[in-house]
């Protein structure tokens, strides 16, 4: 059996967290653009509660559903059309169902708005670089709500990779797969952007991005497909990176859950697990395999949705130099890549038709 060590949290240290914006200056004023219940659960407390955002109003496609929220929240309901038009607002939490993200979001940064959308930005590569060309054109902050991105965890790994801890790198092998949803799940819808690749298969393909760069190309894929529509309820991926190293990615909703990566280089291994849903308290530990120990490291909690809004309200507080930045450039290119990866993967799957 090898050796076994845990190295105290110091000894890997993940960075700090997004400053908090200088000169005291107000929160970034959010409309919520969709009553989702994840939005409801997570993101608009959330939002509330931040010192760098404030929620002034909510709408969504059911109006009564969206004065509950509205109650529920203190802020006032709007319109879809009407929320655009506030002067009040600043920016638009976006948390439609995927197939309206890319319409909604081209709205929104024409009426002028910042946009926060949830994943994925849009349903195809075609329209996420339609909606990321005009955030460029008009100067405004556009992202991705990517949550897990924003977590120090992952950037203790990248860490581990430039220091060379790993060797050179092999392979990356990424999951995110959960048990099925109620029946009126939107995410059975297929005309709504429904389907287990851009709900849970985004989230692994994006991670391998992260920690793999840009370039990524597919190599092959497969996908268990409904009989009645041909809605993907789960599938796999194979991608190869431009300096050779391997990618395999599985995800789905018909499985136990299951949210982790490992990447595997010359000389050791690296595992993440609840790498893409850590609760706020969670304290992240990331395990290093060699050939004759294995090192645990126990990282800080971080709470990865107050860092996305931070980040977000930090990018919106500086204006349009920010919006040109190029960090915002990368997230615009990045959110795009991500999509042509999603596109590849459609294209290429081999499918497999089941009841469900």
């Amino acid at each position: 059996m090898p050796a076994q060590r845990t190295t105290p949290p110091q000894q890997l240290s993940a960075p700090a967290g997004p400053a908090l914006a200088s000169g005291g200056a107000r929160p970034v004023r959010f409309g919520a653009l969709g009553t989702s219940s994840f939005g409801g659960r997570r993101v608009l407390p959330a939002m509330t509660d931040c010192p760098q955002t404030s929620l002034v109003a909510v709408a969504g496609r059911s109006p009564e559903r969206a004065r509950r929220f509205a109650d529920r929240f203190g802020c006032d309901a709007a319109t879809m059309e009407g929320l655009l038009e506030r002067a009040d607002i600043d920016a638009v939490y976006i948390s439609l169902p995927p197939s309206l993200h890319g319409e909604w979001t081209a709205r929104a940064l024409h009426a002028g708005k910042h946009v926060l959308v949830e994943k994925p930005i849009a349903t195809t590569a075609a329209e996420a670089r339609t909606v990321v060309e005009l955030a460029a054109d008009r100067d405004l902050v556009l992202r991705e709500n990517f949550m897990f991105l924003h977590h120090p965890q992952h950037e203790a790994v990248a860490a581990m990779i430039t220091q060379g801890r790993l060797g050179e790198l092999r392979a990356f092998r990424g999951a995110f797969c959960f048990p099925p949803l109620p029946e009126q799940d939107i995410r059975y819808v297929p005309e709504l952007g429904g389907g287990a690749l851009l709900d849970a298969g985004v989230y692994p393909l994006r991670a391998a991005a992260m920690l793999l760069g840009p370039g990524l190309r597919v190599a092959g894929a497969t996908a268990r497909v409904r009989r009645s529509d041909g809605l993907d309820l789960s599938g796999q991926a194979l991608l190869v990176s431009p300096s050779g190293v391997l990618a395999s990615i599985e995800f789905g909703f018909e499985h136990t859950y299951g949210s982790s990566y490992s990447l595997w280089g010359a000389g050791a291994r690296v595992t993440v697990d609840r790498a893409f849903t850590p609760p706020a308290g969670y304290r992240p530990e990331v395990v290093l395999e060699e050939q004759d120990h294995v090192e645990k490291f126990t990282l800080p909690a971080a709470d990865q949705l107050d860092r996305s809004l931070t980040g977000f309200a930090q990018a919106v507080a500086a204006g349009g130099a920010a919006a040109a930045s190029p960090g915002e450039t990368r997230w615009r290119q990045d959110a795009v890549a991500m999509m042509e990866l999603v596109d590849a993967v459609r294209t290429q799957a081999v499918r497999v038709t089941v009841d469900g």
